[in-house]
């Protein structure tokens, strides 16, 4: 039988299909600003978080697929400005405080979106080699740019009426979970003719209490930061045309069977990661005295004391970094492997967390004193994380709820990955559900790879 799954399975594994010419025009530029009665930043600056400075700096791309029909422009930009009203931060601007940092500017200025066009039909396109014009399907943010906008859409129509709607949004403003929030309620606004609109918690001062005194009991500088003793000085760079992008689906049987491996009571994400861990280790053929470590995006809302509130629009995201030996890695059951995850997942706890917050506020007065400003540990394209990987889940992402009025999405469609060994779990927009995983690898690691990570051996 697991001969047969083998088998069946490997097809699932896709690098580039053949690539197809399209011409993706722009044919309109809007800054679309809350109302004036439905505004709600009031100008006021908002310094960036602890948890905002330690994410990436820049604007992070997301694209998504709908068959025809699918909702007009016109109802998209309607929606989108409704609902952009109530997440005041995605309608401002950057700026800078009166001590000269980074801030967040609650100006209402608006978000910009463009309107495309595309000479193909969208199932064409989906069944080739999407990612040859995929970069032409968001905007193309620019932090340096002088009044960015920090979030960006643009809505391409193909011939047959279907629809992609790529966005670009700057990380500082928020993380996942929080995209995630502001994305139904931006499907919900179009859905309900704006009768339904989401108020999300905003408030970042109240998710970064520190004590009185500050205590920070643990190295946050070189953890989270690029301290001198970062680990992230360590990595190496890879030429861009050694990262090759590449997806495995993962059917829902073959998931439940690794639960069934695992034995004991554990999430799709931990099990997947054990695995996609074991695989990727096995491919690159490190020398087994080596140590490999991922490093695990965790989400502190209900970790904190007091717990956050999950529909909080902001940076709320440390890392847990399992780490072994690659021998023992390899050598390891399904149940030790995972148990390594939980463990790692398990020390970013409330102490570690108000720790992180009290590093913040003692660094805040330093770097007002004239100190040198934090630096995020967030890697550059071209990367290479090997031995090492880093991993993003995006599972809690309701997909289904991204329903404009016309259905969920049919496609998620990943944009390029730069950098070597980064993973992204995504739901699958299958009918049959699933998981997709969304890589990047060194070309000399590919076939290997697809060779074996189906293999529960």
């Amino acid at each position: 039988q697991r001969a047969t799954q083998h088998k069946h399975t490997r097809s699932l594994v896709t690098l580039a299909a053949p690539a197809m010419a399209v011409t993706v025009e722009i044919t309109q530029s809007t800054v679309l600003e809350p109302s004036r009665e439905s505004a709600r930043g009031g100008g006021k600056k908002v310094p960036l978080t602890v948890f905002d400075r330690a994410s990436t700096d820049g604007y992070i791309p997301a694209v998504f697929a709908w068959n025809a029909p699918a909702p007009t422009n016109d109802a998209l930009k309607a929606g989108l400005v409704a609902a952009v009203a109530r997440f005041p931060h995605l309608a401002g601007r950057f700026a800078a405080d009166d001590h000269g940092r980074k801030c967040f500017h609650l100006n209402d200025a608006g978000v910009l979106v463009l309107e495309a066009t595309a000479d193909t039909d969208l199932a064409d396109a989906l069944a080739h080699d999407v990612s040859a014009h995929i970069n032409e399907l968001y905007p193309k943010a620019e932090k340096e740019r002088a009044n960015e906008p920090i979030f960006q859409a643009q809505l391409t129509r193909y011939a047959c009426g279907g629809l992609v709607i790529g966005t670009a949004c700057h990380h500082q403003v928020a993380d996942g979970q929080s995209m995630s929030v502001f994305y139904t309620a931006w499907a919900s606004a179009v859905r309900t003719d704006s009768a339904v609109l989401t108020s999300p918690f905003v408030d970042r001062s109240a998710t970064v209490v520190p004590r009185s005194p500050p205590t920070p009991a643990y190295d946050h500088r070189n953890i989270e930061f690029k301290g001198e003793l970062s680990w992230s000085h360590s990595y190496g760079v890879l030429p861009m045309d050694r990262i090759k992008n590449l997806a495995v689906h993962f059917p829902d049987e073959f998931i439940a069977d690794l639960k069934a491996r695992v034995g004991t009571r554990c999430s799709t994400f931990q099990c997947l990661l054990a695995h996609a861990w074991k695989k990727i280790t096995a491919a690159r053929d490190l020398a087994p005295d080596d140590f490999t470590q991922v490093r695990v995006a965790v989400n502190c809302r209900g970790r904190a004391k007091p717990p956050v509130p999950m529909d909080f629009f902001g940076n709320m995201v440390l890392w847990a970094f399992p780490r072994m030996q690659v021998r023992d890695l390899l050598s390891s059951s399904y149940p030790v492997v995972v148990s390594a995850i939980r463990d790692a997942v398990a020390l970013v706890d409330d102490e570690y967390i108000q720790s992180f917050i009290d590093f913040g506020e003692a660094e805040r007065g330093v770097i007002e004193d004239g100190g040198e400003e934090l630096a995020s540990t967030a890697a550059t394209p071209g990367t290479m994380f090997c031995p090492d990987l880093e991993v993003d889940s995006w599972l809690g992402f309701r997909f289904h709820d991204l329903d404009f009025g016309c259905g969920p999405p049919c496609a998620f469609l990943p944009p390029d990955l730069p950098i070597e060994g980064i993973m992204i779990f995504v739901p699958s927009c299958d009918a049959k559900g699933g998981v997709d995983l969304f890589m990047a690898l060194d070309d000399e690691h590919v076939q290997a790879f697809k060779q074996i990570c189906y293999s529960m051996e």
